[in-house]
């Protein structure tokens, strides 16, 4: 853990969030969780109804409602055994990027998030602490932020428990990850 970074982002960053404005602050890139992982994007196709570097509709924020992205995939890398979905926030005014949705423990045939749900995939504790999906809610007058979604395919099945956070899904993936889907989606509020 980077201790000056967290420092600013308690001292410059997340003040912002009560008393408004763009914050000083930033998670940064270099802290999604593909960057820690050293993956790289392998040609596992995500599609939503945004387009990449598109703007998020709005009943997917917390602003419209909240209902979770409709995402789905292609084309799994050989060799996969399950899949894990971290979708974060770079753009947060916190130590790490905020995290949105996890979920893990997805078999290599899935191929859209309703069937993993409604496969018994778990879901995991977003930022706000919660099992699902945490609508995008950027501070209000601050620039658009991104919302990364990643699916990462592993060699493994985690041996994780229900309702696990981001730290421990990193964790298990270390040193496990085969191939790499990316999308991007953007929100501000007005």
């Amino acid at each position: 853990m980077d201790i000056q970074h967290t420092m600013r982002s308690l001292i410059r960053g997340i003040p912002r969030l009560a008393i408004g404005g763009v914050p000083a602050e930033r998670a940064g890139d270099e802290r999604l969780a593909w960057r820690r992982l050293r993956a790289h994007p392998t040609g596992i196709e995500l599609a939503a109804d945004f387009n990449d570097g598109g703007a998020i509709p709005i009943e997917h924020t917390a602003d419209g409602g909240g209902t979770p992205v409709p995402l789905s995939w292609t084309q799994m890398t050989r060799g996969t055994r399950s899949l894990i979905l971290l979708v974060e926030d770079p753009d947060a005014p916190t130590p790490n990027p905020f995290l949105h949705w996890a979920i893990y423990g997805m078999g290599p045939n899935t191929r859209d998030v309703a069937n993993a749900i409604s496969s018994g995939a778990n879901i995991g504790r977003n930022s706000t602490l919660r099992a699902g999906w945490a609508g995008c809610a950027p501070p209000k007058g601050d620039d658009a932020h991104r919302y990364v979604f990643q699916l990462f395919a592993l060699d493994l099945f985690p041996n994780l428990g229900a309702h696990c956070g981001r730290t421990a899904l990193v964790e298990e993936m270390r040193g496990h990850v085969l191939g790499l889907g990316l999308l991007t989606g953007t929100y501000q509020r007005k």
